[in-house]
């Protein structure tokens, strides 16, 4: 993997010896000839047309992401919620049923919740640590199973070779979110997952300066999806693709690193005397800690913390660390934190919120590449407020 996340895709040749992919603005590709214009046109001949079907830049990092997913194709798209929303959309018909969790990223939900079934598109939301319910409600007939571990906040896990092997029994489609464990972590098309998703505006990206979704998985379901987006339009920006690729060759090494503080974090925070619970599937006690070890080679850089008191003793923790942007984002080089109010279940309430067993009192911690002993002494000062 730490060869494949600097070359896969990467290798070249590219135009005038450029030593990395260059960045083609172009909107259209023109052709000498009607002759080799219709041979593209009809994919008959490698090529581009328009860059709202495909452009040469975008084209690497999708080949790149299937590379690293273990997969046939991938496509690209302008944000996370694009690329699931053309896996769900590009998917589905009217009639259809979808089996998903209760812990889906908020975004997902209000899709599962409101859009879908205006469609008449059927949802069923299982309790997320539940294997039996899920796969009982998955027997029940469905066309889709969407999947997200470790869930954004609160980090649970779902086997994924479980469910899906119930999943492909039943004829249904799998699609996993991997946006918390990337393929350095994790590589759900080898525990059954048709398809994969992912924000790589995230950890992918890793720098906190660009959007973009990927979804990557079997052929088949591929094309469907890139056929809704060259329709819908929704496809990347190259100088967006250009970021993540550049992000993506120092993957590997970031993650080795959020990876190592997370669980160092994890560690201080469950011995903590002002520390209710500590949400991280790399501690023992974690419920899915046994799945994890066994789908996962690194826990990711996400944990969650549930300080003393209430809302009120989060706001003080929060506005003292001094080591951690007040920012609703993820998997950048820089610890980011905060509620889930503000961060990835505002379009919820807070009873919507309580339903899906996120706690007001919760602080999502994205650990960064810091120095481990300096993000420990300043949660330590931030929590000497409560």
């Amino acid at each position: 993997m730490e060869t494949l996340v600097v070359w896969a895709a990467e290798q070249g040749p590219f135009p005038y010896g450029a030593a990395v992919v260059p960045v083609v603005s172009a909107a259209t590709f023109a052709y000498p000839d009607l002759a080799s214009w219709e041979a593209v046109a009809m994919r008959q001949a490698p090529g581009h047309i328009y860059s709202r079907t495909t452009n040469p830049t975008v084209s690497v990092l999708e080949e790149k992401m299937a590379c690293l997913d273990g997969t046939d194709q991938a496509v690209g798209f302008t944000t996370g919620m694009a690329a699931i929303s053309a896996a769900l959309f590009g998917l589905l018909s009217p009639g259809d049923r979808v089996v998903s969790i209760k812990d889906t990223y908020g975004g997902t939900n209000v899709l599962f919740e409101e859009f879908l079934p205006r469609f008449s598109i059927a949802v069923t939301l299982c309790d997320t640590t539940n294997a039996e319910s899920i796969e009982a409600e998955i027997r029940r007939g469905c066309r889709l199973v969407y999947l997200e571990t470790p869930t954004n906040p609160t980090l649970k896990v779902v086997d994924i070779a479980r469910v899906a092997a119930v999943a492909h029994e039943c004829g249904a489609i799998v699609i996993t979110d991997n946006t918390f464990a990337t393929p350095v972590n994790q590589r759900p098309a080898e525990l059954g997952s048709d398809l994969v998703v992912y924000s790589a505006t995230k950890f992918l990206a890793g720098h906190s300066d660009v959007l973009g979704g990927i979804v990557s998985g079997r052929r088949d379901l591929i094309q469907k999806i890139f056929h809704y987006r060259e329709i819908t339009g929704g496809i990347l920006h190259a100088e967006a693709a250009y970021a993540i690729l550049r992000g993506m060759k120092t993957l590997a090494l970031r993650m080795e690193r959020s990876n190592a503080n997370a669980m160092a974090v994890a560690e201080h925070l469950r011995r903590h005397p002002r520390i209710d619970k500590v949400f991280y599937p790399g501690l023992p006690d974690h419920p899915g800690h046994a799945v994890a070890r066994r789908q996962m080679t690194g826990f990711g850089g996400v944990l969650a913390f549930a300080p003393h008191g209430g809302f009120e003793q989060v706001r003080r923790v929060l506005d003292r660390l001094q080591l951690a942007q007040r920012a609703a984002h993820l998997g950048g080089v820089a610890t980011t934190a905060g509620p889930p109010s503000v961060t990835s279940h505002v379009e919820l309430s807070a009873a919507e919120r309580a339903r899906a067993g996120i706690p007001e009192n919760l602080i999502r911690y994205s650990v960064g590449i810091e120095g481990i002993n300096d993000l420990r002494a300043d949660l330590d000062q931030a929590l000497a407020e409560i």
